[in-house]
């Protein structure tokens, strides 16, 4: 910029800076004053006004306030903004400083104290942007190749201030903890505070009070980053610990993956101050979750896993695999817990397992934070949100990329979901795998995403351990303070790029250039330390040494280390432990006494007289009594509400989220009964009795992949609580496939981690179209191996029931994986009866012909099995079609025989049963497409069956619609006619 430009510039910043929005109010006022007299204003204001020509009554009104006039506000809420931004002075800024100023200048003249108020305001301005955009000038990048920018909203002469000036007396009153201050004071406490190697974006935050908070806490005479000598120690030392254990790996291991932290190492004594200052405050459990960067690392030195333990997994040793548990996973994914002390605080710790979809864990892990927080809550309906936090670690591409970062923020400060705040911390190595960060995000800083929560962010320069150390000390006061999230911008770099055998300079070839020749942050900050002489260089030299030598002594116990038991089966989860049995010995006790059932049926049709439920509600209610006192008709809804009502009254605390579960997607689910006047909500099933557990239904935040990855954190937390995450509809699910493949489906023989979450996924071919029609079956069908989760399709409300109950009526947790119906909701064949949900009732995997079972169902009799020319195998809805057009056709040679759980599979259950016809033609049948549904899956099992059931045809045949790219047509009129075809086609001669 040219120096005449700069001087335009300048004077078009000044003239126009009194119309900041900050500045309305005042405006108003004094173009209201103008209006009366023009000139009672300064010349300034009175030339501005009169290029306006806006009508004198308009002027007048405007500055009595707004026509408007919003309800609850509080009448000092202008007044608290002010102050937060400009001291104590009042919303009529310069009539106050000017009061202030004639009182304390005494009997100077009028155009002194202008000249004065003139100077204060000023001189507020030029604080607040710097509050702004102070950050925009810090000093954050290690390797020093940030472009500088320097900001015309920062520099004293934009606001008309000179050489001259700058070491006179100014008035702020109390701003900056100063009552008057020179200009030289004011620019060296705001840019030691927001321009240095720390810096803070907070202006975005709209609560007076946390501003006020962090402008307190930094701000001022004496708030300087400062340690005592014993606190420098502690982070040198961690810092040689952290850069001597990947130095011992690198030289042991040369060229092997570890994702080291070479480059963030101050990271380390971050953590251990959020654990420090956390545990001061508080904080008894703290859950982390992070990538594989600098995870060894993390692991060894702030959770304490033995360094024997980590250098054994080098040498491709796993104590789970060893001990007979899982297939285990690679060294940089894997998770620990242990218990800390500091300054006589205990604070357990403990790090999620990961997979290297980078931020996925971090669902999982704030699901699990409030799961604690609900256990260790004094009541049922409460949460303890000061005892328990989650602390986040993430790569800088991937905090600004994943989607599912923006979904957690979304979900943090809504009821039931949120944990009173995450501490985020970025390591931010100011490159993705190879792409750089202007191809990777749009703002100027990774951390963008979370201004749109009014999260603080502090950006810190990794090269600077105590900057670093002092951002994560007041990130946890905040937290724990606000109970907000938190953001730390840890700005560092990778010194081996994106793994160990990766060369970076084919694609960053200046950064690595400037890397290759950089000191250490450990040597940095011992030269630093020397310099100050808080250590000397001889008291450095002796802390490596003694840190190699106990490293080469860990190494050498590393091959015949014994890690003992894999300890994953207890605290909450202490009594559980791993199938044994198979088949029907597999159901569980799930039955329950006719008087408890009744009870609970009971006390949710007994609604108070102050609900006002829906008139239609009303009738749904009455229809429920009714079916619960004759005992018979218990459709899908009702069979839910007993099957909860009855785990409730167990002691077995019951979780459902998802979209718009409350009432449910097809309107039969109904938990909350919402007042048609005032909208409060009355919740029947937790209103069973004063020693219930609590039952949570809550319509979650349209998302899929953070809400299911919260649901599954929480389910292997609380193993007591039956978690249930539900689908608006079953392919919407596909949005969170990887909680499914690299969490549901797999982290048991991976991470030895148990989960009884149950997916419900609605399923049913009814002309709807794709979208809302398959739940993709196939895709979990592909998923199950060695007995890692259920997969299931009930056709009955009262196998539901069984199965529901099931998930914590067994000695272990398996996730359960549910097609759940749409249309068979209300359908009058869909239902059940209360000694089907009584003493003796169980699960049953397959299900038999309701025309013998029920026969007076029916008007037709079944041919004795060795008559039976066919048997129909199927799953679902279509089996009540098949029913219904067998009745038209008064076809009684073809059973109907249900698949009601696909994994694991009934081998002996379905062998049994079609050893009663041998002689019968085996078919499959189903609604989706051929390339779709359960018959890539269960052909083989079916073939295996109809093997040992001794059948004369051994090769099960297929009916359902073609091979499709589609799931489902979209035209209801084409629907029908396919599903008349697979009608046609089963029962055809």
């Amino acid at each position: 910029m040219t120096q005449k430009a700069r001087t335009d510039y300048n004077q078009s910043m000044l003239d126009s800076l009194f119309l900041d929005g900050g500045n309305a109010a005042y405006l108003e006022q004094m173009q209201a004053r103008y209006a009366e007299n023009p000139n009672s204003v300064d010349p300034s204001f009175r030339a501005y006004f009169a290029s306006l020509e806006e009508d004198r009554d308009v002027a007048i009104k405007n500055a009595q306030g707004p026509a408007w006039k919003r309800e609850n506000w509080p009448p000092d809420a202008n007044e608290e903004l002010t102050r937060a931004l400009t001291g104590n002075w009042g919303p009529n800024l310069e009539d106050n400083v000017t009061r202030k100023l004639g009182t304390r200048m005494g009997g100077a003249s009028e155009a002194d104290i202008r000249q004065a108020t003139k100077d204060s305001l000023r001189a507020l301005m030029l604080i607040r942007a710097y509050r702004m955009r102070g950050h925009l000038a810090a000093n954050l990048d290690p390797l020093g190749l940030m472009e500088e920018k320097p900001h015309p909203e920062l520099d004293p002469v934009t606001y008309g201030f000179t050489d001259a000036d700058m070491d006179r007396e100014i008035f702020i009153d109390g701003v900056l903890g100063l009552e008057t201050a020179s200009l030289n004071q004011i620019l060296d406490i705001v840019r030691r505070t927001y321009c240095g190697t720390f810096a803070v974006q907070f202006m975005h935050v709209s609560d007076p009070a946390e501003k006020q908070w962090l402008q307190e806490r930094i701000e001022g005479p004496g708030k300087e980053i400062t340690f005592t000598p014993e606190g420098r120690k502690a982070i040198l030392k961690k810092l040689i610990e952290a850069e001597e254990f990947e130095q011992l790996i690198h030289r042991r291991y040369p060229g092997t993956k570890r994702f080291g932290l070479d480059g963030g190492e101050a990271l380390l004594p971050a953590l251990e101050q959020i654990i420090k200052r956390g545990g001061a405050l508080g904080l008894k459990d703290i859950n982390f979750g992070m990538p594989h960067r600098g995870r060894l690392n993390v692991l060894a030195a702030v959770l304490e896993k033995p360094y024997p333990a980590i250098l054994r997994e080098f040498l491709d040793k796993d104590r789970s695999v060893e001990a007979g548990y899982g297939s285990g996973d690679v060294k940089y994914h894997l998770g620990a817990s242990s218990d800390r002390s500091f300054d006589g605080n205990d604070v357990h710790l403990s790090l999620a397992p990961n997979p290297s979809h980078l931020e996925i864990i971090n669902p999982v892990v704030i699901g699990k934070a409030r799961a604690k927080q609900q256990m260790m809550a004094d009541t049922h309906q409460s949460v303890d949100l000061s005892s328990v936090a989650a602390v986040l670690l993430h790569g800088d591409a991937a905090f600004a990329g994943q989607g599912v970062i923006s979904e957690c923020l979304a979900m943090s400060n809504l009821p039931n979901y949120r944990i009173g705040g995450t501490i985020h911390v970025v390591v931010n190595n100011q490159v993705g795998f190879t792409t750089s960060p202007h191809y990777s995000r749009s703002g100027n800083y990774c951390t963008d995403i979370a201004l749109a929560l009014e999260s603080p962010v502090f950006h810190v320069n990794a090269d600077d351990p105590e900057a670093v150390v002092y951002a994560a000390r007041v990130a946890t006061e905040y937290r724990q303070k606000f109970q907000k999230d938190v953001v730390i911008d840890m700005i560092c770099y990778r010194r081996y790029g994106h793994n160990e055998g990766d060369d970076p300079s084919f694609t960053q070839p200046i950064m690595y250039k400037v890397i290759k020749s950089k000191p250490s942050v450990a040597k940095i900050y011992a030269e630093r330390l020397i310099a100050n002489q808080t250590v000397s260089q001889e008291d450095c030299d002796q802390m490596v040494a003694e840190f190699v030598a106990f490293l080469d002594e860990q190494f050498e116990l590393a091959t015949d280390y014994k890690t003992g038991e894999p300890d994953w089966l207890q605290k909450a989860w202490a009594g559980l432990t791993l199938p044994n049995e198979k088949g029907d010995k597999r159901r569980g006790d799930t039955d329950v006494e006719l008087k408890t059932l009744i009870f609970i049926g009971d006390k949710i049709t007994q609604i108070p007289n102050d609900a006002n439920p829906h008139r239609t509600l009303k009738r749904l209610i009455g229809q429920r009594k009714e079916r619960i006192e004759s005992g018979e008709n218990i459709d899908w809804g009702v069979a839910e509400h007993l099957a909860f009502g009855s785990l409730l009254l167990e002691g077995h605390p019951v979780r459902l989220s998802g979209q718009d579960c409350g009432r449910g997607t097809f309107s039969h689910r109904h938990s909350h009964i919402v007042n048609q006047e005032s909208e409060s909500r009355y919740t029947p099933l937790n209103n069973l009795s004063d020693t219930q557990e609590y039952y949570q239904v809550i319509d979650s935040l349209l998302s899929e992949e953070a809400v299911l990855g919260f649901e599954y954190g929480f389910s292997i937390t609380a193993p007591e609580a039956l978690t249930i995450w539900e689908a608006q509809f079953g392919d919407f699910a596909n949005g969170a496939q990887v909680v499914f493949d690299q969490f549901i489906s797999s982290a048991e023989q991976k991470w030895l981690r148990m989960s009884g979450l149950v997916v419900m996924l609605p399923h049913g071919y009814a002309g709807q179209g794709p979208e809302h029609s398959s739940a993709r079956l196939e895709r979990y069908l592909q998923l199950c191996a060695q007995d890692n989760m259920q997969v299931a399709n009930c056709s009955t409300p009262a196998n539901y029931f069984h199965i529901l109950r099931r998930q914590v009526h067994r000695n272990f947790r398996k996730p359960l994986i549910l097609m759940t119906p749409k249309s068979l909701l209300r359908h009058k064949l869909c239902v059940s009866s209360l000694e089907e949900l009584g003493p003796g009732s169980s699960f049953h995997r397959v299900l038999r012909d309701d025309a013998e079972e029920k026969p007076k169902t029916s008007k037709i009799k079944l041919v004795p099995d060795r008559d039976m020319k066919r048997v129909l195998l199927c799953s679902g809805k279509i089996y009540y079609e098949l029913y219904q057009e067998r009745e038209r056709l008064e076809r009684n040679d073809v059973y109907l025989l249900r698949v009601e759980q696909f994994y694991p599979f009934p081998h002996d259950r379905m062998a049994e049963q079609l050893a009663r016809f041998k002689k019968a033609d085996i078919v499959w049948i189903q609604e989706e497409p051929k390339n779709m549904g359960a018959w890539s899956f269960i052909e083989e099992y079916l073939e295996k069956s109809q093997i040992e059931a001794g059948c004369k045809n051994t090769r099960p045949r297929l009916i359902s619609r073609s091979a499709s790219a589609s799931t489902a047509t979209g035209i209801a009129s084409q629907h029908k006619i396919e599903q008349q075809a697979l009608m046609d086609a089963a029962f055809a001669k």
